[in-house]
């Protein structure tokens, strides 16, 4: 059933090509990943008059081919095939290729409709693309750091140094870009700034906050602290009672988080390491309560963005 009228194509994504299905239509067909392909998936979908497409996160390969629909008027949704192969297998669908991909994409935008927050943004694309960079670069750093460089061959030891040494510049480079690309974009750079006058949030958090989470200040805090994956989920039958555990959500946000509250809640933060204080002193293991003190922090940002506001800890400290 179409969106209020609207005919929604699911795109599944390759290399060297993609398989598109309209399902509402019964419709299905493959193009080539080439210039001449994007011109006939547009040609085919305006003739079947599609007026979204729908395609999952593909390691950068759905990117020409949203760039080519947009450009031609056809909004165009990403989605996480995580979220896309769950509601498959709930489906009860097994299968897996290509065209079944495509008709499953179509399904699920048909079923979810789009969430506040995943708009298409060029801007924030391009900052979210540099902030994943430069945190793989952070964790190559922290491998290399993390070997034991005394026990290897002096020409080992040399070549680790080099790597080192290229990748301080490297991250040094991004974070240059990072900056330049918030700073160039006033709805990025208001958003920056709110985030950075939180106590213990400097300008590394803060670009991670704006570009993983876009949904700040448009969705309920319920859902800001699912999105990040800070949200303990139940984990009970009958009358076994088990262990509240975190799980989902945009894992390399919450990672990049963790180290900035765990400063926040013990050391800069008045009312994170007061909401800490409370959590220690009835029992909380460290690292619960500075999951909890994360929550917190969510929480209250998305108030902040959605308010406008900076920091304020009056308005926060009993909360």
């Amino acid at each position: 059933m179409a969106q209020n009228g609207l005919v929604v194509v699911g795109i599944d994504v390759a290399k060297d090509k993609v398989d598109a299905c309209i399902r509402m239509l019964a419709v299905r067909q493959r193009f080539p990943s080439s210039a001449q392909g994007h011109r006939k998936l547009v040609a085919w979908l305006r003739k079947h008059q599609v007026t979204k497409a729908v395609m999952e996160a593909s390691g950068g390969y759905e990117r020409d081919w949203a760039k080519a629909l947009r450009e031609c008027g056809i909004e165009v949704r990403i989605v996480d095939p995580k979220r896309v192969r769950s509601f498959a297998q709930s489906a009860g669908r097994l299968a897996k290729n290509d065209a079944i991909d495509a008709e499953m994409i179509g399904w699920f935008a048909e079923t979810f409709s789009e969430a506040p927050g995943q708009t298409h943004d060029a801007a924030h694309e391009q900052l979210q693309a540099l902030a994943k960079a430069r945190i793989s670069l952070v964790d190559l750093k922290a491998r290399l750091q993390s070997q034991n460089e005394h026990a290897a061959p002096r020409l080992v030891q040399k070549a680790r140094e080099r790597l080192l040494k290229n990748l301080v510049c490297e991250i040094a480079k991004l974070e240059a870009a990072i900056s330049a690309q918030i700073k160039a974009t006033p709805h990025l750079a208001e958003r920056a700034e709110i985030i950075e006058s939180v106590p213990g949030l400097a300008e590394t958090s803060s670009a991670n906050l704006v570009a993983g989470m876009p949904e700040l200040g448009q969705v309920s805090d319920e859902i800001a602290v699912a999105l990040i994956g800070a949200a303990p989920y139940d984990d009970d039958s009958g009358n076994r009672r088990g262990e509240r555990h975190i799980r989902g959500g945009r894992r390399w946000v919450r990672n990049a988080l963790y180290m900035a509250c765990v400063g926040a809640a013990t050391l800069n933060n008045p009312v994170l390491k007061a909401c800490y204080g409370r959590l220690i002193a009835k029992g909380k293991k460290p690292k619960v309560a500075i999951i909890a003190c994360m929550r917190k922090l969510i929480v209250i940002l998305n108030t902040m963005v959605a308010r406008r506001q900076r920091w304020d800890p009056s308005r926060y400290a009993l909360n």
